[in-house]
């Protein structure tokens, strides 16, 4: 089998794109040390996180001037997210660290106040002119970074490179460079689906299309910008016969009603998943609620569910439960830092993070609003991205009179309390909703914001398993409150209700559950139904 050749240092989740290629019919070597460069034929340069420390890797690891060497000798090169960043000259992210110069130019953060920051989801790579490496214009592909290169007409094209671009908000920026044998994107392609296949393929196979050798195919645009990111969610835990099942409750119960209050069994999570990819889902969560059996955490359930999943998903997967500094069965300390590099190394992309980060929200307001340095939060996204951090919230309405008698972030109610009261806030609970916390929802999401967190998955007690809808007055206040993106959660029943959140709200994303893994609708379903109402969403896609 051919051989491509993949320089890892600790860049997040390698094993999606490890599998992606084997998927395409190759084989991965590994980079071990500068001297194994000499030794590819086609060399892969991954990455996820911060452009000083990505950089300050491959210097201190001495592999700048063996990457220099490769591309110099017309050897294929392709670099994915930073590693498209890493060959401009710099980024105001680390203006102090270098870039490899190859390009001509400079990264900036999306700095626009009405833009959620970090850019997560899915948007175009157009071209104008010329198919760069199987991209089409009617596809959309996976994106998460803060930093980018905005786009100027003509500025990189006189430097003779190929671009592809996406538009966020009002602002075009760089999805794509190509210039002889080198490739690199700023978007994922190994979590970008059937489309990013094609990419990675057409890379592997010296197909660039830059030259005529193309498909010659005409393709109709999709609507440019980022879509509207509809999420399957999989709540994962051990049943009473000791199996792994999907399963889902109301305000957190997930036993059935009946005499044998069994746990509800909805089917098996790798098998669901992969059902939810092939309709469509633009990701995928997975949300340990209770803990497995005493094992070795390095044998973990989730750790085996998340291989087997990547094997066969290529959109962003999600991993929650767990993610805390802990004690090993055999007494070993473990960060959450470890916990969470083992989850990634398994085919995670992103950690969520839930009771802990309430806990750490409370001591960081307590301690007068001062960076720990050594929290959950930031341990892990100082080394893998505030991308890679999502915050699970658990609120719930404390209905009251008027404003004054709390302390807390209130809103007027359009649905006044059991005694009509017109006011409420958003209690934080933990341990599953089973303990409620005096820290409201404001609280906790801006301190986990300056913590480093990258989104939020903001669930809703009063609203989970009532298929009524989601709380939009919810959405709304955090919206109102951080820069970062929000998930909504709970309450979803049918496709309107996406629809409504996504109009109704400035929300980035919105998640279901039950009404999929009742088989009610399909994720499907819910995409034709916002595609119809003009919402920009990504279209699935089954041919290489």
């Amino acid at each position: 089998m051919p051989v491509v050749y993949l320089l890892d240092y600790v860049a997040g989740n390698i094993r999606s794109l490890v599998n992606a290629i084997e998927k395409l019919g190759y084989t991965v070597e590994w980079i071990r040390s500068p001297e194994d460069v000499a030794k590819a034929d086609k060399l892969i340069l991954p990455g996820v996180g911060h452009f000083g420390h990505c950089m300050t890797q491959f210097s201190s690891a001495n592999y700048l001037a063996a990457i220099r060497k490769h591309i110099e000798s017309g050897k294929p090169f392709m670099g994915i997210c930073v590693g498209l960043q890493a060959l401009f000259e710099g980024s105001s992210e680390d203006p102090d660290v270098p870039g490899l110069g190859i390009i001509k130019g400079n990264l900036d953060r999306f700095d626009d106040a009405s833009k959620s920051v970090p850019h997560i989801g899915w948007n175009s790579a157009n071209t104008r002119d010329k198919q760069i490496y199987g991209m089409r214009p009617s596809s959309k592909y996976y994106y998460v970074h803060s930093y980018k290169v905005s786009y100027r007409l003509g500025e990189l094209e006189r430097q003779g490179w190929t671009v592809a671009t996406a538009r966020y908000g009002d602002e075009e920026f760089v999805g794509a460079v190509a210039k002889g044998n080198i490739l690199a994107t700023q978007f994922h392609p190994e979590k970008s689906g059937v489309a990013g296949l094609r990419v990675i393929k057409s890379f592997l196979d010296g197909n660039s299309g830059i030259d005529g050798n193309g498909t010659g195919h005409i393709f109709q645009a999709a609507k440019e910008g980022l879509t509207k990111r509809v999420i399957a969610c999989l709540d994962v835990r051990t049943n009473d016969q000791g199996d792994l099942v999907v399963t889902k409750g109301d305000q957190y119960d997930v036993r059935e009603k009946s005499s044998g209050r069994n746990v509800r069994n909805l089917g098996k999570p790798v098998e669901m998943a992969r059902k939810y990819y092939e309709q469509g889902a633009d990701e995928v969560t997975f949300l340990n609620i209770t803990s497995f059996r005493d094992c070795p955490l390095a044998d973990l359930p989730m750790l085996e569910i998340l291989r087997r999943t990547s094997e066969t998903v290529f959109v962003p997967l999600t991993i929650g439960g767990g993610i805390r500094d802990t004690t090993d069965t055999d007494g070993t300390k473990v960060s959450a830092l470890e916990i969470a590099t083992m989850y990634f190394k398994s085919g995670a992309d992103k950690v969520s993070i839930g009771s802990d980060a309430v806990l750490t929200a409370e001591e960081y307001i307590a301690g007068g609003k001062k960076l720990f340095g050594n929290t959950a939060i930031e341990q892990i996204s100082s080394v893998y991205g505030n991308q890679a951090v999502v915050i699970s919230v658990d609120p719930k309405r404390v209905y009251i009179s008027k404003p004054a008698e709390t302390r807390h972030n209130t809103i007027s109610t359009k649905f006044p309390g059991p005694n009509g009261e017109s006011a409420c806030w958003y209690a934080c609970t933990i341990k599953g909703g089973r303990e409620t916390r005096d820290l409201d929802v404001v609280e906790l999401v801006t301190a986990v914001e300056a913590m480093g967190a990258g989104e939020i998955l903001l669930n809703c007690i009063d609203k989970d398993g009532t298929n009524s809808g989601f709380d939009l007055e919810l959405i709304e206040q955090v919206k109102n409150a951080i820069k970062i993106p929000v998930i909504a959660s709970s309450g979803a029943g049918n496709p309107d209700h996406f629809e409504e959140v996504f109009s109704k709200t400035r929300t980035d994303a919105a998640l279901g559950a039950g009404m999929f893994h009742r088989g009610e609708y399909t994720v499907k379903q819910v995409k034709d139904a916002l595609a119809e109402k003009g919402l920009i969403i990504r279209l699935s896609e089954s041919e290489l």
